[in-house]
């Protein structure tokens, strides 16, 4: 039997246990062996590797730099996928090669690129790819000039941080004021204009808002899987409207997200975002990593991420073409199992920071959830997943 490809996922989304069956149920049958480390000692991904550690908390960039090649020495790691502290790690990519590690991440320098969002719309417009209009703001006078602006032309205004992702901080600007309509229900992302210039003006913090038009439906979600020769083996897009799911290869989609990606050199795997504005699509996001909802791929007839492994491994998995493009979908939430006891916190004092190889548990079958949390370090996930229904 060929030894197995030994693969390791830092702090990551729940979602990526889908990611890791994949994997597993690879088409030439070859073993994986899964390493998994998290923050959350109630992780899914901790529960569905074969060996898996608890991250210790509060280490600088550098000082996980450290953990991380001493993760990969210890386990012999083939294949590392890392999310938490991408940029710092694809800049040390030589040293891992020293070890024997392939990084399945694009280079450094496209990380960094679109970590900020006001940076990455600057860079696509120039390589003309249409995104929608926006506003760098810091300050309240900011906030309600691009407010007004909006509001003029007719749109709904929103924001979101500069930096991040999963939607996490997203909010929708209103002039209604508070009442106990916001109070009613689910909370809602709905937010009077007033209490955020309040807030503003209260505050010792500093902002970093992208402030632009609310945009409308389908969202486009292409995951592209890109060679190191900058050459793209795949690019599906996953559409979103409302609870409805599907897939496309319709070229207004995928064809800017073949552009962006051959450009930057967003090698690997990598989900880069659309909506529509007056009509038309435009960028919302670029993703530098593996989408947490890639495996739905997978109603396609692809395996994204072995095809990604294989070419990280110097192997070369041709292009991905979809076999069909099946059903439109919805998705529900469902359970996976846990590791039946906690994870003891890692000392970050020992020279070599000793990983805990628990007995694997082996996760329940579950297919395609929603798209996942938020970078550079993505918070607690509850212990769900989620599986698809038809619609017909």
């Amino acid at each position: 039997m060929a030894s197995p490809v030994r693969v390791w996922l830092n702090r990551t989304y729940a979602e990526n246990v889908f990611f890791m069956d994949q994997l597993r149920d690879n088409p030439q049958r070859r073993p994986v062996e899964i390493h998994a480390t998290h923050g959350d000692p109630d992780s899914p991904v901790l529960a569905a590797a074969d060996t898996a550690a608890r991250e210790p908390e509060g280490l600088s960039p550098a000082a996980y730099l450290e953990y991380a090649l001493a993760q990969c020495a210890r386990h012999a790691i083939d294949v590392f996928v890392p999310v938490l502290h991408q940029a710092t790690v694809a800049a040390h990519r030589e040293e891992f090669a020293a070890l024997g590690t392939a990084l399945l991440t694009p280079p450094a320098e496209a990380v960094t690129t679109f970590q900020d969002k006001a940076r990455a719309y600057e860079k696509v417009q120039e390589i003309g790819v249409a995104v929608p209009p926006w506003w760098r703001v810091r300050t309240e006078e900011q906030l309600l000039t691009a407010v007004e602006a909006l509001e003029g032309a007719g749109h709904k205004a929103c924001f979101k941080p500069a930096a991040g992702a999963g939607g996490v901080g997203f909010r929708i600007i209103t002039r209604t004021p508070f009442s106990l309509l916001h109070l009613g229900g689910f909370p809602s992302p709905y937010v009077p204009l007033q209490l955020v210039v309040d807030a503003l003006r209260r505050t010792e913090r500093r902002v970093d808002w992208l402030v632009m038009p609310r945009l409308d439906e389908p969202e486009v979600s292409v995951d592209c899987l890109t060679g190191p020769d900058g050459r793209v083996r795949m690019a599906v897009g996953r559409t979103k409207n409302g609870r409805r799911r599907g897939f496309t290869l319709d070229p207004s989609w995928t064809g800017p997200a073949r552009h962006i990606a051959e450009t930057f050199g967003l090698h690997h795997l990598t989900n880069i975002q659309f909506r529509l504005y007056d009509g038309e699509p435009v960028l919302l996001d670029v993703n530098t990593r593996p989408a947490g909802g890639l495996h739905q791929l997978s109603q396609c007839g692809l395996n994204a991420p072995w095809a990604a492994v294989r070419l990280a491994l110097g192997e070369e998995p041709g292009d991905l073409e979809p076999r069909f493009l099946g059903p439109d979908y919805a998705v529900v939430a469902g359970p996976r199992p846990l590791r039946p006891t906690a994870l003891p916190q890692q000392r970050t004092d020992s020279p070599v920071l000793q990983p805990i190889a628990p007995t694997r548990s082996t996760p329940s079958p579950a297919t395609p959830p929603t798209p996942a949390p938020s970078e550079p370090s993505p918070p607690s996930q509850p212990e769900r997943a989620d599986a698809a229904l038809p619609i017909s």
